[in-house]
């Protein structure tokens, strides 16, 4: 009986020891990072001009990463926010196994990263300090952005007010706290020139960038539905209810296949005026996620080229139920 225990406790120890190895191992070779790149962005006044574009009206890195007011349509950014981080995205509220926080990207949050740090970081997923990235941040859409539009990026917020903010760690539950470290990229991949005269390329671009699919294609245990890009039905926790994304492929009857290019430009701009930055919304009545006043600074040139690239999907017979109020 004593040899019995002795051999069932040494096979004990050695399967612990070689989970304790394995998680080592696993620990220390994700995620797979590229080196930090030894780059230093020029601040130009024309990269400064085109990262508040992108930065407020495109990759809508200030919707997530500021404080909205969701006594607002729309939940507006409250002006002094911008950049110091703190919105929640937890099981409740965006399905995430865990909790996480968006950081602070004021220069009080990131002023001792470097510029390699910050680049790498947004196209590949991976911090400063070698953490995985929650993929709520769309790094894998960033990861196809054009140098200089990364540079214009990085540019601007070096410049922007520093506010100091105090953000929780993350918590993920297991599995994820492990998975996660498998998901980064490996390396930042900018892909071919973009020709801007092609509306439809160059659509397709920004779309990528504004990460639309992100939130318009829906997810099934966190991971989205095979063949329904862009067709809407995430779903999304208000205080009032379900909110869910719209279909946005051309389906002439659940979808943007009856908009005119001008109907789909006018959509947005109508939301690009101070008084539409104010509409009241009570906590029992429908609001929407979609950052209305965000994209409404978009160009007209821009949203029409998104629109042009929105028309070459495939269209899909999806009826989404918009809102369903809290009972």
């Amino acid at each position: 009986m004593r040899k019995f225990i002795k051999i069932f406790g040494a096979v004990v120890g050695g399967i612990a020891a070689l989970i304790i190895i394995g998680l080592v191992y696993f620990n220390l070779s994700f995620p797979k990072a590229e080196p930090v790149p030894n780059i230093k962005v020029e601040l130009t006044s024309a990269r400064l001009a085109r990262g508040e574009y992108l930065v407020r009206h495109v990759a809508g890195c200030f919707d997530c990463h500021s404080e909205r007011d969701w006594t607002k349509f729309s939940g507006p950014v409250i002006p002094g926010t911008e950049g110091e981080g703190g919105e929640v995205f937890d099981k409740v509220t965006a399905g995430v196994p865990g909790t996480v926080y968006a950081k602070n990207i004021t220069p009080a949050g990131i002023g001792g990263w470097t510029d390699g740090e910050l680049i790498r970081a947004i196209t590949t997923g991976v911090s400063k300090d070698g953490t995985a990235l929650f993929p709520i941040m769309p790094y894998q859409d960033f990861n196809y952005m054009r140098h200089e539009d990364l540079y214009s990026i990085v540019a601007y917020l070096r410049t922007i007010k520093p506010v100091e903010s105090k953000i929780p760690e993350r918590h993920l539950d297991f599995p994820m706290n492990l998975l996660v470290k498998t998901i980064p990229f490996g390396s930042y991949n900018p892909g071919r020139p973009i020709d801007k005269s092609d509306s439809v390329i160059y659509g397709e671009y920004l779309t990528t960038m504004a990460s639309c699919s992100g939130c318009h294609t829906p997810v099934d245990k966190g991971e989205p539905i095979k063949g329904m890009d862009f067709a809407g039905g995430m779903d999304f926790i208000l205080p009032a209810g379900i909110v869910r994304s719209a279909n946005i492929t051309p389906d002439d009857e659940t979808g943007i296949g009856r908009w005119t290019k001008d109907e789909f430009v006018k959509y947005f701009k109508n939301f690009s005026s101070d008084s539409s930055r104010n509409i009241p919304v009570a906590p029992n009545e429908y609001n929407t996620v979609m950052p209305m006043t965000s994209f409404a600074g978009m160009t007209e040139g821009d949203l029409g080229d998104i629109y042009s690239y929105l028309r070459t999907l495939r269209p899909m017979h999806n009826q989404v139920v918009r809102f369903t109020p809290k009972h």
